[in-house]
């Protein structure tokens, strides 16, 4: 495990620093789980997907399925990818929607050319800058998943990678790498003045360069907290948005239809379906 201070990349692979104790902290650490979930919210904001259309999405890096859930409770349709078996283990117990896939980004992306509609990606990227054997070339491991990526993506598309670079050289390796596997776009940074919300999200583009969403930054996130003072009710944002409340009889319903869609083995609805249940004693 990382010290305090320490970058998680300088302490070894991935699939050993996100061990079982490091797994845990996505399912109790309240902070972690809002952190992420937020960073998934404006990742997909960031994709400017077509309004009331489920997609297909890819998200790189899925770890316990936290920015997954989000892509589910927004309609979508996702697969996820990422190296620790430990981290998928949570994602399986946590019951997320997708399908996961065990696998190395920087040794590419086994789909098809033009299988999804948009690419997500949080906190991972920068896992490629690190070399943590011999054969392991940080430039040729990220152009080979920017050339993977690019290929997965139907023509047009978008990635949107969250990443935290560790300097400005580090950054100029990514970008380099992944303009030359094909992609235009750029990079995006929210509250660039403040040292603990400071974002940064990689926006590219699979075809014509397209305008990239202004930032946000110290002013915006002041506007948003007088907002939440609005309401008093305890339902995610994201389900706010929606007007279904979690675990509710509709919210049930429709986790039990997209999983059908998905050919998934359920249960058939009754009228019992989403009723709350008395505790046994």
């Amino acid at each position: 495990m990382a010290s305090r201070g320490q970058r998680p990349e300088h302490s070894g692979p991935p699939e050993l620093f996100y061990d079982k104790n490091e797994a845990r902290k996505y399912v109790r650490n309240s902070r972690m789980i809002d952190v992420q979930t937020k960073m998934a919210g404006r990742a997909l904001e960031l994709l400017c997907l077509p309004e009331g259309q489920p997609c297909y999405l890819l998200d790189i890096g899925c770890g316990s399925g936290l920015s997954g859930d989000y892509l589910s409770d927004e309609g979508h349709y996702w697969v996820g990818i990422d190296i620790s078996p430990a981290m998928l283990d949570v994602a399986l117990d946590r019951d997320t929607e997708g399908d996961l896939l065990l696998g190395d980004m920087g040794q590419g992306i086994p789909f098809k050319p033009g299988s999804f509609d948009g690419c997500i990606s949080i906190s991972a990227v920068q896992w490629l800058c690190n070399a943590n054997k011999k054969s392991d070339i940080p430039a040729k491991r990220l152009y080979c998943f920017f050339s993977a990526l690019y290929s997965v993506l139907v023509h047009g598309a978008r990635a949107v990678l969250q990443l935290y670079p560790e300097n400005s050289e580090q950054l100029e390796l990514i970008t380099t790498q992944a303009t030359r596997a094909g992609f235009t776009g750029g990079v995006l940074v929210d509250y660039p003045n403040s040292a603990r919300a400071k974002k940064f999200y990689l926006c590219l583009f699979s075809g014509p360069s397209t305008f990239i969403p202004m930032a946000r930054n110290e002013d915006d996130e002041e506007e948003e907290a007088r907002e939440s003072t609005f309401t008093v009710e305890r339902v995610p944002y994201r389900m706010a948005r929606r007007g279904v409340v979690r675990k509710s009889r509709q919210w049930v319903l429709e986790k039990k239809e997209r999983r059908r869609r998905q050919g998934k083995e359920v249960r058939p609805d009754t009228q019992y379906t989403g009723r709350k249940r008395k505790p046994r004693f």
